[in-house]
């Protein structure tokens, strides 16, 4: 199967330009960004789960309805990786693509929209045992860890069977702790929910902590995310394992992959652990500074949040273009259309462009989360001074990510 070592499927079509303009740029948006709401921004103006305007609009039946039928492409692209050719397979185009990159946009847009689509919650919500408050988002983690080392690391990642085995085994267990811990196991455990959540808080559809379906401002609903167990870990898995995609695609990383006395899934796992704890320790030592500079202690959970735009900044910069791309041929494979893929869908200022627009705008409503965070829970006279670990790892995450996209 002649998968690319970056992607389970396909290649994105990153486009460099200068590398001094993309980050004096970036810089100065940061930079401007911080000053303001230093100057502007005394007090917290967002009111997480409380906050919205409430929408007259009902829907679990037309939920169960929407999980039936994803229940029906569910086992569609089952079916194709069973049952299909070797070659030209649709089902790994459905998984790497639709499912996977697609979720992103349309949670953008849409909110949590696999919590509504999940055919794992139309298993009855009937809880043996309560959900350890341990466990957190740990689950999540995980999982989200073991699929992007199938995508990302494993020796066939777009070979059908790869993927039937991952989700065989994946969909079983989420099934048994489902069964074991109620629904409450897939707010918290199952890997995908949590991604489209995570990423949906920044829609400007959302639930109040009554319930409600709201219009809301995306920073309340980015405020809305509580601290919990795991939650850091799951966020620093994206973060973490989105870098490390850019960075495989280096020459000089594909080279160490093809030459190394390792071997390629030795290192290339090595590789991937190696940046998601790069990036983990990098805000867990931030954040322990602006404790110590601010007066307060705990701080890490309380500020994961301010990384979900950071995250969801990575993930359109990377997956923009493949999505594009892909996307056609997705469906071209699926339904057995006649039809080419457009390769030109997209030009290459487009997609540079909205690479570094992605990753600029993601840390710039870091900033802006975690400035408000800051004012709530430090002291009026150390809130700006405690910010200044977090803005600097900010300036590391941007600098990173543009290096990256357009230097690797």
């Amino acid at each position: 199967m002649s998968g690319i070592l970056a992607h389970g499927v396909g290649s994105r079509g990153d486009l460099p330009i200068p590398l001094f303009y993309a980050y004096a740029g970036a810089f100065a948006a940061l930079v401007v960004s911080f000053l303001a709401l230093g100057l502007l921004w005394p007090d917290s103006r967002f009111r997480g789960e409380v906050a919205g305007r409430a929408l007259a609009l009902r829907l679990p039946a037309v939920s169960r309805m929407l999980r039936v039928i994803t229940l029906l492409v569910v086992g569609y692209t089952v079916g194709w990786l069973v049952l299909g050719p070797e070659e030209g397979n649709a089902g790994p185009h459905l998984v790497y693509v639709i499912f996977w990159v697609g979720l992103v946009p349309a949670s953008l847009v849409f909110g949590p929209v696999w919590r509504v689509l999940s055919p794992l919650r139309l298993l009855p919500d009937r809880a043996r045992r309560p959900l350890p408050p341990r466990l957190g988002y740990w689950p999540a983690a995980a999982g989200l860890l073991t699929f992007t080392w199938v995508e990302l690391v494993s020796p066939e990642p777009a070979a059908p069977y790869t993927l039937l085995v991952f989700l065989l085994v994946y969909g079983g267990a989420q099934i048994l702790a489902t069964l074991r811990y109620g629904h409450a196991w897939l707010a918290r455990g199952e890997a995908f929910e949590v991604y489209s959540t995570l990423i949906g808080q920044l829609a400007p559809f959302g639930r109040r902590g009554d319930g409600r379906l709201v219009l809301r401002n995306p920073f309340d609903g980015l405020d809305a995310v509580q601290p919990a167990s795991g939650l850091v870990a799951t966020v620093c898995v994206l973060l973490g394992s989105t870098g490390y995609d850019g960075f495989s695609g280096a020459p000089v990383w594909v080279d160490a992959l093809q030459s190394g006395a390792a071997g390629r899934v030795v290192l290339g796992t090595a590789g991937l652990v190696g940046a998601i704890v790069l990036v983990t320790a990098l805000y867990a030592g931030c954040l322990w500074l602006a404790g110590r500079i601010g007066g307060a202690r705990g701080l890490a959970p309380r500020f994961a949040h301010s990384l979900v735009p950071i995250a969801v900044g990575y993930l359109v910069a990377h997956y923009f273009s493949l999505l594009v791309i892909e996307g056609q041929r997705a469906f071209v494979l699926a339904l057995g259309l006649r039809a080419e893929v457009d390769l030109e869908a997209v030009g290459p200022g487009t997609i540079a462009t909205v690479q570094v627009l992605a990753i600029v705008i993601g840390h710039v409503a870091g900033v802006v989360a975690a400035h408000d965070r800051s004012v709530r829970l430090l002291p009026p006279a150390r809130a700006v001074a405690g910010q200044i670990p977090m803005f600097v790892l900010m300036i590391c995450y941007t600098i990173g990510g543009l290096t990256l996209l357009l230097a690797a």
